[in-house]
C-alpha cells in the first residue's frame, strides 16, 4: 500500500543513532505499550484457538511456551514496527503519544528490544516446541517487520491485503506448536483473518483517511478514493462471509459455529452495503467495531466448541 504529500519527506525511519545522547527515562508501562498489547492479546487468542482445535492433545508445559513465545514475537513485530514508523506516527493523532514518538523511548533502545525479543522467542520456541513452529513465528516477524512496515506500508495501496498475511499467521503457529505439521483447518483459519483484515482496517482508514494522507501512508481512501475504498470493503465482506463459515461447512465445527458464522457473515454484508449506500464516518465506524466482534466470537465458539 506510493503517495508524495507534503508530509512525505517525513517518511524516512528515525535511525537507531540518531538518539544516542542519553538512555531513555520510559516506565513499563511505555514498553508494554511498545509491545501493542492489544494486537498482541487477539494473536495470543487465535494462535490458542488453533492449537485447541488441533488433533490431539498437547501437554499443558509446551502449550504455554508456544503461547508465551508466540505472544513475545507478536510484541516484538510491534516494537520494531513501532521503531521504524516513528516519523508517521508522530504526524498521525490517533498513534502521537506511543512510546517513541513521544520521546519517552529512544527509537535504538525500541529497536534493540524488538530485536531481542524476535530472538529469544524464535529460539525458545524452536528449542521448547518444534522447529516448524519456531520457523512459522520469525518469518511472521519478518513479514509484519520488513515486508509490511519498511516496504509495503509506504509503498502501495495493498499494504493491508498483502500485509494482513502476517496477522493471520498465529492460528497456523498454534496448529504447528501441537501436531508439528499444518492442516487444510488451521489454513482455513489463515484464511478467515486473511480475508477479514481489509474491510475491517478499511473501514478504520475511511474516518481516519485525512491522517493517513498527511503522513504520506498511500491507505486505499487516499489513493483510489472514498468510493473505492467501500466498493472493495463490500467485495471482501462477501468473500468473507462463506471463508467465515468454512470450518462448518467443511465439519470440524459445530452447529453453534454453522449458526454464529452465518449470521455474522450477513451482518458483515449487510454493514459493508450500508457503508457503500449511505457512507459516513458513523456508518464506516459500525463496520469497525463489528467486525472486531465478528472475529473475536467466531474464533471464541471454535474454542467453547472444542472444550466442551
Amino acid at each position: 500500500m506510493s503517495l508524495v504529500t507534503d508530509s512525505a519527506k517525513l517518511a524516512g525511519p528515525i535511525r537507531a543513532d540518531a538518539a544516542r545522547a542519553e538512555p531513555s527515562m520510559a516506565g513499563v508501562g511505555d514498553y508494554l505499550a511498545l509491545l501493542k498489547p492489544r494486537v498482541m492479546s487477539l494473536v495470543v487468542f487465535t494462535a490458542l484457538v488453533g492449537m485447541m482445535v488441533a488433533p490431539g492433545q498437547v501437554h499443558p508445559v509446551i502449550g504455554f511456551t508456544a503461547l508465551l513465545c508466540i505472544a513475545v514475537g507478536a510484541g516484538a513485530s510491534g516494537a520494531l514496527n513501532m521503531w521504524y514508523d516513528a516519523d508517521i506516527d508522530a504526524i498521525m493523532e490517533r498513534t502521537a503519544d506511543r512510546p517513541v514518538p513521544a520521546g519517552r523511548i529512544a527509537p535504538g533502545e525500541a529497536l534493540a528490544f524488538g530485536v531481542t525479543l524476535s530472538v529469544g522467542s524464535v529460539a525458545m520456541l524452536g528449542l521448547m516446541v518444534n522447529l516448524l513452529a519456531a520457523g512459522l513465528l520469525a518469518f511472521t516477524i519478518f513479514f509484519y517487520a520488513v515486508v509490511y512496515t519498511m516496504w509495503l506500508k509506504r509503498s502501495t495501496p495493498q499494504n493491508i491485503v498483502i500485509g494482513g498475511a502476517a496477522g493471520a499467521f498465529p492460528p497456523m503457529i498454534g496448529w504447528a506448536a501441537a501436531t508439528g505439521g499444518i492442516g487444510i483447518e488451521s489454513i482455513v483459519l489463515f484464511l478467515i483473518i486473511f480475508f477479514w483484515t481489509p474491510p475491517h482496517f478499511w473501514a478504520l482508514s475511511l474516518y481516519k483517511s485525512e491522517e493517513y494522507a498527511r503522513a504520506g501512508v498511500p491507505m486505499l481512501p487516499v489513493v483510489a478514493g472514498a468510493a473505492e475504498t467501500r466498493r472493495q470493503i463490500l467485495i471482501y465482506s462477501l468473500v468473507l462471509a462463506p471463508v467465515g463459515a468454512a470450518p462448518w461447512l467443511l465439519g470440524y465445527a459445530g452447529l453453534a459455529y454453522g449458526a454464529i458464522s452465518v449470521v455474522g457473515g450477513a451482518l458483515m454484508i449487510a454493514l459493508a452495503l450500508r457503508l457503500k449506500r449511505t457512507p459516513s464516518e458513523q456508518t464506516a465506524k459500525h463496520l469497525f467495531a463489528f467486525s472486531i466482534l465478528y472475529l473475536f466470537v467466531l474464533f471464541a465458539v471454535l474454542l467453547v466448541e472444542q472444550i466442551t
